[in-house]
């Protein structure tokens, strides 16, 4: 529990801002919140706007089991020019003039990046080839592979498609989509392949976060109000938002807060982690069922 004066353990729901990276804002909350305990659940590109999930003081131990959730994005995508990382970030490599794409073509491309797909990350990015991040060896001068992998692509929707034309004078069409993905999904990956598959490239021009996990956009706040008044999501109110929930009596509280590895009830059994509570309603932790039993991944108590 935590003493008067000091920062609860919990969550912040960040609302980041362009032009900052996921460690830039945690730098940012550590003067907030007065403590150097900080960590986020999953990275977002400096670019992108919307739901940053951080951890503060304990709850610092939730965030890689919060990191394997659904994500929902608003964005932009421009058909018609490739860059360098995909996004509007980087150099622009090759320029289509797009106005010859249909919507039809467009549905099509999208309906082939929906669902279970292997997707290869953007070379700009933070994946670790051999130990060493992929934007380091793109900088080097380095030529190399990305292997591709597996992620879900639930929904990928199409809201408006706009003729424009770019600043080089190519005709361009810009598309309005949101997608509902698995952690490990690259939206300006997505942009990239749609563009690929039409034959004019794409990259993608602006991204929002709208959803991580069940923590939404409307429960964020910008830094400016962070820095106003520090909300701090209580880690019961956390853990109960994004696991199954299991209350055990004061005796077996005890048990498991001394690492004794309890039955759990079937109705766990190939879960995942379960946030375990006592009678107060303080969440001692999250347990995972292994051959019928409790078997600890963080321990709060």
């Amino acid at each position: 529990m935590s003493t008067p004066g000091t920062t609860p353990d919990g969550l912040v729901i960040v609302d980041k801002p362009s032009g900052f990276t996921s460690h830039d804002v945690v730098a940012k909350m550590r003067g907030i919140a007065k403590t150097r305990k900080v960590g986020h659940a999953g990275t977002l590109d400096p670019m992108a706007t919307g739901v940053l999930v951080l951890g503060v003081q304990r709850a610092t131990k939730l965030l890689g089991h919060l990191a394997l959730t659904e994500k929902e994005y608003l964005g932009t995508i421009r058909l018609g020019q490739d860059t360098v990382t995909d996004d509007a970030e980087g150099e622009i490599t090759a320029s289509t003039d797009a106005s010859g794409v249909t919507r039809e073509g467009i549905d099509a491309g999208v309906a082939q990046l929906t669902g279970d797909i292997m997707q290869v990350p953007s070379k700009v990015s933070a994946i670790k080839i051999d130990g060493k991040r992929s934007y380091a060896r793109v900088r080097g001068g380095e030529e190399f592979d990305i292997p591709a992998r597996p992620v879900t692509v639930s929904s990928f929707q199409v809201y408006d498609v706009r003729e424009a034309v770019a600043e080089d004078g190519t005709p361009v069409v810009d598309l309005v989509v949101s997608v509902v993905c698995s952690s490990g999904t690259y939206i300006r990956a997505l942009a990239r392949d749609l563009g690929a598959g039409l034959g004019v490239g794409g990259h993608l021009t602006a991204l929002r976060r709208t959803r991580v996990g069940p923590y939404k956009l409307d429960s964020a706040r910008t830094l400016d109000q962070l820095q106003e008044e520090l909300r701090v999501m209580p880690l019961a109110d956390a853990t109960a938002a994004a696991f199954p929930r299991w209350d055990v009596d004061a005796r077996r509280a005890g048990l498991l807060a001394n690492g004794v590895r309890l039955e759990m009830p079937e109705t766990y059994a190939g879960v995942g982690a379960v946030a375990v509570f006592d009678p107060d309603g303080r969440c001692l932790g999250l347990v995972e069922e292994q051959q019928g039993k409790a078997k600890s991944v963080a321990v709060f108590a």
